[in-house]
């Protein structure tokens, strides 16, 4: 269908040319025409006040400053010192002496037409890059004839277009499907937020509660009444408990280790068995060996002793003994707990008053307890018999409580801040670049393997083995613009604005800068390298073809009309 439609676009562009084609001055574009079209006169395109006869347009002598009454030949060639000095050359500073033509026009029928520089006609050589019908050489300078070509270059080149053209379109979908992933990531992130939101907001409620819990368990510790003698006493007997638990679990343990080294044994001994068994059955006793004649006695006496009977008995008694202590009834606890004494029934004599009472009572208690502590009057019950302060375990479980719900803050806080500096990024139009973030492509170019990695970093890598060498980390995105020719496969930058990515602050150059590079991205189906140089001292340009930038800032195909 693009087909048909072109084919009548160029059918209708043919008609519509050919009334003016013959009038039209050689090497004069249908752009131009306009201003060749009185029979008589012809004013200078950039000088309308410099009137010529139609006579001297193309008579190869240049009367125009901007070179506009000789499109045809090379007589203006940017008014070249070659060209015959004029009139016109004594008021060049007054007046517009830049070529009013971009160049030659060839019209290529058949193929897309094109402008030559004024320097390339009648030079002697065929410029079919350019002017494939060969008309800049009309001259035959040298006996040159340039033969018209474009049937066959025009071919050749819709061929490929056509090639280019259903790469783009793939490209082109390609883009909307990384734009659907960029905004489905986008949405993610906002989500993250609004739930870190809710959950920082829990956390914190968290924490106050945590550390309230801390200050209190602190506070009712620190107020705790000693008990005396009995406390002393207790406190001997729970570690004389604990070194007995210690040991007996030490006791068990061995008794465990031992009897799977014993059951190991066993298991070798069987093998080791089986194999003189084996050994004895299957020996030649013709052999005439006393060595082996000598092992096989061995074991004919090993044999007849019998083997020893295992006692069942003694290993479900093992069996008990391997068991854990609660299993068997021994219960520590109770042990390591202090009893209560007639002394705990008269601390707790508070809880016979009044709730009023009571809350006032234990409160200046404690006020008293601590600050009889704090001056040194009684001992702390931090305080153990070798003098070194520890806490209790109601206050260690209190502060690791704490100490947990405040992680957690922080950390919320930490991925919410992270969260909210992702979202202000810029990751290009419709955020694109968010659906490539890390992905990375390579090519290979002399000795070294260069990768770049979207939104991350640049890396030459030696193929014969040794250290990379960072050649710039991704700071920022850029736009540039560009004026190159695009080759025929396509994978060329062309004219315009394009989309670069920034790597700064790479490796350190032996007395230079740190590396750098600019990756300018330009259409194409796939995410490729093209093109990678190095433009001065540690400074790199790579050239990078992705679907992320097709029709992005005026991006489009590459073409041209054609003319029939």
């Amino acid at each position: 269908m693009r087909s048909f439609v072109a084919l009548l676009y160029l059918e209708y562009a043919a008609i519509a040319y050919a009334a003016t084609d013959s009038s039209r001055p050689r090497g004069v574009s249908p752009d131009f025409a306009k201003f060749y079209k009185d029979p008589k006169s012809f004013t200078c395109i950039s000088n309308p006040s410099i009137h010529l006869s139609t006579s001297q347009i193309n008579d190869d002598y240049c009367d125009c400053p901007d070179g506009s009454d000789e499109p045809g030949t090379a007589a203006c060639s940017h008014l070249s010192p070659l060209s015959p000095h004029t009139p016109a050359d004594t008021v060049r500073n007054t007046v517009n002496a830049s070529l009013a033509l971009p160049g030659f026009y060839c019209k290529n029928k058949g193929h897309i037409p094109s402008y030559v520089p004024f320097t390339n006609v009648n030079d002697g050589i065929c410029d079919y890059d350019s002017c494939c019908d060969g008309s800049e050489e009309y001259g035959h300078v040298g006996g040159v004839k340039c033969e018209d070509r474009c049937k066959e270059i025009g071919k050749e080149w819709r061929k490929k277009d056509e090639a280019r053209q259903k790469s783009l379109g793939n490209a082109s979908r390609k883009r909307k499907e990384l734009v659907a992933e960029a905004a489905r990531l986008r949405l993610q992130v906002q989500d993250r937020l609004q739930s870190l939101g809710t959950e920082i907001e829990g956390q914190e409620l968290k924490l106050k509660q945590t550390e309230q819990e801390l200050a209190e368990v602190e506070r009712r510790e620190k107020g705790r009444v000693v008990k005396g003698s009995v406390s002393s006493k207790a406190g001997k007997l729970g570690l004389l408990v604990g070194l007995a638990k210690q040991r007996t679990n030490e006791l068990r343990e061995s008794l465990i280790r031992v009897r799977n080294e014993r059951d190991a044994n066993k298991g070798r001994l069987q093998d080791l068995e089986k194999l003189l068994t084996t050994f004895k059955e299957e020996y030649n006793p013709n052999f005439n060996d006393e060595g082996v004649k000598r092992a096989v006695r061995a074991w004919e006496d090993y044999a007849a002793k019998g083997k020893a009977e295992s006692n069942d008995a003694l290993d479900r008694d093992l069996d008990e003994i391997s068991k854990e202590d609660g299993e068997n009834g021994l219960n520590w606890d109770e042990y390591e707990s202090e009893e209560k004494t007639e002394l705990d029934v008269l601390y707790a004599f508070e809880n016979y008053l009044p709730p009023t009472i009571r809350n006032y009572l234990d409160t200046k208690l404690r006020e008293l307890r601590t600050l009889m502590i704090s001056n040194g009057i009684l001992a702390d019950i931090a305080s153990t018999s070798t003098g070194t302060s520890t806490e209790t375990k109601a206050v260690l479980d209190a502060r690791s409580r704490a100490e947990a719900a405040r992680n957690d803050l922080t950390n919320s806080r930490k991925d919410l801040a992270s969260h909210t500096e992702d979202l202000a990024k810029d990751f290009g139009p419709e955020d694109i670049f968010r659906a490539l973030k890390g992905q990375c492509v390579s090519t290979d170019a002399g000795e070294y393997t260069y990768e770049v990695c979207f939104l991350g970093q640049t890396t030459q890598k030696p193929k014969k083995g040794g250290g990379h060498t960072n050649m710039g980390n991704y700071n920022r995105l850029e736009r540039i613009m560009v004026d190159d020719e695009v080759p025929a496969d396509g994978k060329g930058l062309g004219s315009g604005e394009r989309i670069a990515m920034k790597h700064e602050g790479g490796q350190g150059c032996w007395n230079g800068p740190s590396r750098s590079t600019t990756v300018v991205l330009g259409c194409s189906e796939e995410n490729e390298v093209w093109k990678i140089m190095e433009e001065e001292k540690c400074v790199y340009r790579m050239e990078v073809g992705t679907p992320a930038v097709c029709e992005v800032l005026g991006q489009t195909p590459q073409g041209g009309r054609e003319e029939l």
